[in-house]
């Protein structure tokens, strides 16, 4: 007894000692999607900044692969020591609510360190379109019911199951036509074959900037900072919300004191002025968080998610 108490005291003192020096070394911050994609830049601003407060590198590393599942399933099983993190992003929580087998559980196996930054998505239409209010469009597909596409980059994506929450909160009938790929939605819509475009205000300001889309609502609960004059969707629809999210996690079992050292110096970053500028340059709203926050808003959307799949019987290959 005395003997294994005492094993567990030096555990114990190893695992404190080990938190009051942390970081020691540098440490490694895995981003699941290529470089240039706005999780990318994110990561990699937010990774320097940290670098700077710890005087320890933080190494952003591109581990791509099956909508950052490779990435994710990595710091699920990597050493609980805070020296391999990751970036969390929307898809996490739609992989959880759609994909009946993931090599990792999306709640016990991490460590949930804090938010990042929130991004609205935001329903568009060309310039040129016969639609100027969200209102006349679901006006217009009530009385044309099964003859509007809506587009995506992919089955159980956010965009997807937005347009499905939105079409069965809207009372509409309105089709999916699913894609493999980004930019393929969106090319659709520019080139008039489909009519509405459901995506992250991150990928559609420059193209609102530029006059090419005319944005008819937002997606979050209030007006988007980067588009006040634009109504939000629960303005005709009433109660609609769904936003992406941009966040950092460990690996599980992570000691207290590291993910609050974490935590303190990622709430430093996201409330530099500086950063709140460049979230603002791509419509998101810097929102650091507690690592309780973050762990009920991922299990909160997961949920959400999960919903709008049985609801709307959605079929995932």
């Amino acid at each position: 007894m005395r003997v294994a108490c005492g094993l567990l005291s030096a555990a114990l003192l190893c695992a404190s000692a080990a938190s009051q020096d942390y970081p020691s070394k540098p440490i490694r911050l895995l981003i699941g999607f290529p470089t240039g994609g706005n999780v990318d830049v994110v990561g990699r601003i937010v990774a320097q900044k940290m670098s700077e407060g710890f005087g320890q590198q933080v190494l952003p590393e591109n581990r791509t692969g099956a909508g950052a599942i490779i990435a994710n399933e990595h710091v699920a099983k990597s050493p609980a020591d805070g020296y391999t993190l990751l970036v969390v992003s929307g898809a996490f929580v739609t992989q959880a609510a759609t994909m009946k087998k993931l090599p990792y559980d999306p709640v016990r196996d991490f460590s949930f360190i804090s938010t990042l930054v929130t991004y609205p998505l935001v329903f568009s239409v060309r310039s040129d379109s016969r639609f100027r209010t969200l209102d006349e469009f679901i006006g217009f597909v009530k009385s044309h019911p099964g003859k509007v596409n809506y587009p995506s980059p992919g089955m159980g994506t956010l965009y997807h199951l937005a347009g499905e929450l939105f079409v069965s909160m809207a009372g509409i009938d309105m089709q999916h036509v699913p894609f493999r790929g980004g930019s393929e939605p969106l090319t659709e819509v520019l080139s008039g074959r489909m009519e509405l475009l459901i995506d992250a205000l991150t990928n559609s300001y420059p193209h609102i900037q530029g006059g090419k889309f005319r944005p008819l609502a937002v997606s979050s609960p209030g007006r988007s900072a980067s588009l006040p004059d634009v109504p939000t969707v629960a303005h005709s629809v009433p109660g609609y919300e769904a936003s992406s999210f941009l966040g950092i996690a460990g690996p599980p079992g992570m000691p207290g004191a590291i993910v609050e050292r974490i935590n303190h110096e990622v709430r430093h970053v996201i409330a530099l002025p500086q950063i709140a500028r460049r979230f603002a340059e791509w419509g998101g709203t810097p929102s650091a968080s507690s690592p309780e926050e973050m762990g009920r808003l991922v299990r909160a959307e997961i949920e959400k998610w999960k919903q709008v799949v049985e609801t709307r019987k959605i079929e995932l290959p």
